[in-house]
């Protein structure tokens, strides 16, 4: 019994030494030297080697960070059912050796996986192996910030300027807690003019934004960018929902008074689940109930669109307010989605969107892989060509604890008002 206590502390001394080691390495090691730093570690805690993937920026294929190895498909092979399901996969090698697929995950954000070959997998290699596997997200989620080295393995086509600007301000693709996920895709990748998305954590509030600007050219993105920046400026100032929007509405009329934008912007209390809205002239949410897409939950009288509320505002902005239920998602897409064109030049439509919505939702995923399976779903039927943006923000929440009583059914969308107005589901 002694010896046992011994060897495991001894092993315990081991990991701690490795960790400590790794760390201080990954810290100073430049981006691309990443995978000679984990091999070199690898080494020493009985692995044979291991390789880094990330996944693309369509999220369709893992590509490798070893020069000459090959690009995975994500939808076919066990590599990427772990980044799908961020569940372990073993694989036999054929040379009596085993690789085994770890997701590599910074907090809810999926980045890629990581390969690790060796002759056996016993609980000490598994539990060292996941370490590498936790030291190296938060490494490459680091130093993505300032190398263009991750940038250049994410893409396999170059990237339009407007995009480019953009995609520089947007944050991670998915953030969450326990208590809620909010994850988006914008589309096409390389060519997105005018959409962007933005979301944000607190101790109580998941905050979380859709913008889709008028045109679809660098002066679109330029749009774009200001309600971004009066979107965080205002939220970070701790302004309600319609002091927010009118921070953007006056950011657009000072300095890009011939643009304007639509867009939702929401806050989750991540507490009792009470979601927040403000739609300016954007299409409405849509609720995600058991599967279903509850038909007309989150409609309510259009607002005008962002940087035009002089000529065409008649009262002042309006926030509304749902309670949601355990498990409830709330979707929020641009019209590029629904008003594009499938083969024959049939619009898309909502009705095609919604069908896509309920088989993403039927197969009973996480959230980031559901809004994935979605938007490529969107994509296969118009054979990846679309006429505009289309842009998708997921936000799901979980209640942190069980509710005492059901809560009455909501009544049927009303009229808008000035005041908030909460509908119980």
């Amino acid at each position: 019994m002694a010896s046992e206590s011994s060897g495991a502390a001894e092993r315990e001394d081991l990991d701690e030494r490795l960790l400590e080691k790794l760390l201080a390495e990954a810290h100073t090691a430049a981006p691309m030297d990443l995978p000679g730093v984990v091999n070199r570690c690898a080494t020493a805690i009985g692995l044979e080697s291991v390789v880094i993937y990330l996944v693309d920026i369509q999220q369709r294929h893992l590509v490798p960070l070893t020069h000459g190895l090959p690009v995975i498909d994500l939808d076919a092979s066990v590599a990427g059912w772990t980044y799908r399901t961020l569940d372990l996969r073993v694989e036999e090698c054929g040379d009596g050796a085993l690789t085994a697929w770890l997701p590599l995950v910074d907090g809810v954000e999926r980045l890629g996986i990581l390969g690790v070959r060796t002759v056996a997998l016993d609980p000490v290699r598994l539990r060292r192996s996941r370490m590498l596997a936790s030291v190296l997200a938060m490494a490459i989620t680091s130093k993505r910030a300032y190398s263009d080295s991750f940038a250049r393995h994410s893409r396999t086509e170059p990237m339009d300027l407007p995009a480019e600007m953009l995609r520089a301000l947007l944050p991670p693709r998915t953030i969450g807690s326990e208590h809620a996920v909010s994850t988006a895709v914008l589309e096409p990748a390389y060519h997105i003019g005018g959409d962007a998305f933005d979301h944000s954590l607190t101790q109580s509030t998941l905050h979380a934004a859709i913008f889709d600007a008028m045109g679809h050219n660098l002066a679109s993105g330029l749009t774009t960018s200001v309600a971004l920046a009066g979107c965080r400026n205002a939220r970070r100032a701790g302004a309600e929902l319609p002091e927010l929007v009118d921070t953007i509405d006056q950011a657009l009329g000072r300095w890009l008074p011939d643009q304007y934008c639509t867009g939702i912007v929401t806050q989750l209390d991540l507490t009792e689940g009470i979601f927040r809205w403000c739609n300016c002239g954007h299409p409405p949410p849509l609720l995600i109930r058991g599967q279903q897409v509850v038909d007309a939950a989150l409609e309510r009288t259009p607002q005008p669109p962002m940087g035009l509320p002089a000529q065409f505002a008649t009262e002042p902005r309006a926030a509304y307010e749902v309670v949601l239920e355990p498990g409830d998602r709330v979707l929020l897409y641009t019209d590029g989605v629904t008003e594009s064109r499938i083969e024959g030049g049939t619009e898309f439509g909502l009705r095609r969107f919604t069908d896509s919505i309920i088989r993403g939702a039927a197969a009973g995923e996480l959230a980031p892989e559901a809004l994935r399976r979605i938007i490529h779903s969107v994509l296969d039927l118009q054979k990846n060509v679309l006429r505009d943006d289309a842009s998708l923000l997921l936000i799901e929440w979980r209640s942190p604890r069980p509710r005492s009583a059901p809560l009455a059914p909501a009544p049927a969308p009303g009229p808008a008002t000035s005041s908030a107005r909460v509908i119980r589901t």
